[in-house]
C-alpha cells in the first residue's frame, strides 16, 4: 500500500496548492474590485471637470498597474498547479505498474458464464451499498436478471441501516422483535443494545423525560437475566437526570460512536439472517487482490531476471504462499509438510494408513518401487492405499 500512500501524497500537494489559489485569488480581486469601486465614487463624487486630471491620470495608470500584475501572478501560479498536476500523473506510472497480464490469466472472463458471475457479483455489492439505481441500470444494460426475492432483504436492509445513521431507531427495533427468535438462535445482543439506545436517547432530553424513561425500562425485563450489569447502570443514571448525565459519572452513556456500533451491530446480524457475509464479495476480491498483486509482480520480475522457467507455468495457482492477514480467513487450508506447497484441486491431501497427511505430488514422488514408506514413521505401505481428504 506504500504505492498509494505515495500517490496520495502528490495529491494532497495539489488539493492544497487548488484551495490556496482559490483564496489568493479571491483576495486579489477583492483588492481590485474595492479599488475600482473608490476610483468611480470619487468620480461620481467630484466630478471629472473638477478633479485634478493630472492626479487622476496617476491614480488611473496604478489601478491598471495592479490589475495587470494580478493577472500575471495569478497565471504564473496557474501554470505552476499544472506542474503538480503533471507529478500525480508520473506518481501514478511510477508505482503502479499498468501491465498486469503477466499474472493474469487471459482467458479469465472469456466465457459468457463467468462474465454472468461477475455482472451478479457486481450488481450485489451495489444493492448491499444502497446503490439500487445504479444496479437496475447494470441489470438492463448486463441482461442479469435479478429475482425480486434477493433484492428485497437488502432493500429492508438499507432502509433501516439510513434511519439508523439519521438516529431514528425505530425501524431498526420493529425488525429486532420481529425476528426476535432468530436472533436469539444466534446469541445477538442486538435488540437489547437497541432498547439501551433508545432508553440512553430519552436520558438525553434531561429531567422532562424521567416519567418516559421509567415506563420505557420495562422493554428490558426480558434481558434482566443477560445483561443485569447493563440495566443496573442505565437505571442508576436516573439519579443524576436532575443535574444532567453530561456532568455525572454516568457521562459514557452519551459517547456518540454508539450510532456506529449500533450500525455495525445491525449489518452484521442482518447479513448472518440472510446467510451473507458482512462484508460484499466484491470489496473483499478487490482489498485481497491490491494486497496479492504488487507481491506477484515482484515475483514475476525475479523470475524473469534470473530466467527460471517452469517455476510458474499455470496462471491459476500461486507460486509462493501471500499472506492476507486473519481478516480474509475464511476456510482451513493445507500445506504439505514435505514439499511445502498449498494442496488444490489437482494436487489434493492425501491421508496414509499411519494417519499422516502429504500431498498427492509427494506421494507419487515418495513411491518407490511400488512401496511408499511415511516421511514421518518407519511404516511401510502400499501407496494406492492412501485416501483422498477434504477440509
Amino acid at each position: 500500500m506504500e504505492q498509494c500512500a505515495c500517490v496520495e501524497r502528490e495529491l494532497e500537494k495539489v488539493l492544497h496548492r487548488f484551495v490556496m489559489y482559490g483564496h489568493q485569488s479571491e483576495e486579489r480581486l477583492d483588492e481590485l474590485l474595492r479599488s475600482v469601486c473608490e476610483i468611480r465614487g470619487q468620480l461620481v463624487a467630484f466630478g471629472v471637470q473638477d478633479a485634478d486630471l493630472s492626479v487622476l491620470s496617476q491614480t488611473m495608470a496604478q489601478c491598471c498597474k495592479n490589475i495587470k500584475e494580478t493577472v500575471q501572478m495569478l497565471a504564473s501560479r496557474h501554470k505552476d498547479i499544472h506542474g503538480s498536476v503533471s507529478k500525480v500523473g508520473k506518481a501514478i506510472d511510477r508505482n503502479f505498474d499498468a501491465e498486469i497480464s503477466a499474472v493474469v490469466a487471459e482467458t479469465v472472463w472469456e466465457t459468457p458464464e463467468r462474465q454472468k458471475y461477475l455482472s451478479e457479483t457486481i450488481v450485489e455489492h451495489l444493492y448491499r451499498q444502497g446503490m439500487l439505481s445504479v444496479a437496475e441500470d447494470l441489470c438492463q444494460e448486463s441482461g442479469v436478471v435479478i429475482d425480486m426475492s434477493m433484492k428485497q432483504p437488502f432493500l429492508e436492509l438499507n432502509r433501516i441501516l439510513e434511519a439508523l445513521r439519521m438516529q431514528d431507531l425505530r425501524p431498526a427495533l420493529e425488525w429486532a422483535v420481529s425476528n426476535r427468535q432468530r436472533l436469539l438462535d444466534l446469541n445477538s445482543s442486538l435488540e437489547f443494545k437497541l432498547h439501551r439506545l433508545y432508553f440512553i436517547s430519552l436520558l438525553s432530553g434531561g429531567i422532562n423525560n424521567q416519567m418516559e424513561a421509567l415506563q420505557y425500562a420495562r422493554h428490558f425485563q426480558p434481558f434482566a437475566s443477560q445483561h443485569q450489569r447493563d440495566i443496573q447502570i442505565l437505571m442508576g443514571s436516573l439519579v443524576y437526570l436532575r443535574h444532567g448525565i453530561d456532568n455525572s459519572p454516568y457521562r459514557t452513556l452519551l459517547e456518540t460512536n454508539q450510532w456506529a456500533e449500533i450500525c455495525n451491530i445491525f449489518t452484521r446480524d442482518a447479513c448472518a439472517l440472510l446467510g451473507l457475509s458482512v462484508e460484499s464479495p466484491l470489496s473483499v476480491s478487490f482489498a485481497s487482490g491490491c494486497m496479492a498483486l504488487p507481491v506477484l509482480m515482484n515475483i514475476k520480475q525475479v523470475i524473469e531476471q534470473r530466467q527460471c522457467s517452469g517455476v510458474w507455468t499455470h496462471k491459476d495457482e500461486l507460486p509462493i504462499e501471500i499472506d492476507l492477514g486473519k481478516k480474509c480467513w475464511y476456510h482451513s487450508v493445507f500445506a504439505c509438510p514435505i514439499l511445502r506447497q498449498q494442496t488444490s484441486e489437482s494436487n489434493p491431501p492425501m491421508k496414509l494408513i499411519c494417519g499422516h497427511v502429504i500431498s498427492r505430488d509427494a506421494l507419487n514422488k515418495l513411491t518407490n518401487a511400488g512401496k511408499l514408506k511415511c516421511p514421518y514413521c518407519p511404516m511401510e505401505q502400499n501407496p494406492s492405499h492412501a485416501k483422498q481428504i477434504y477440509f
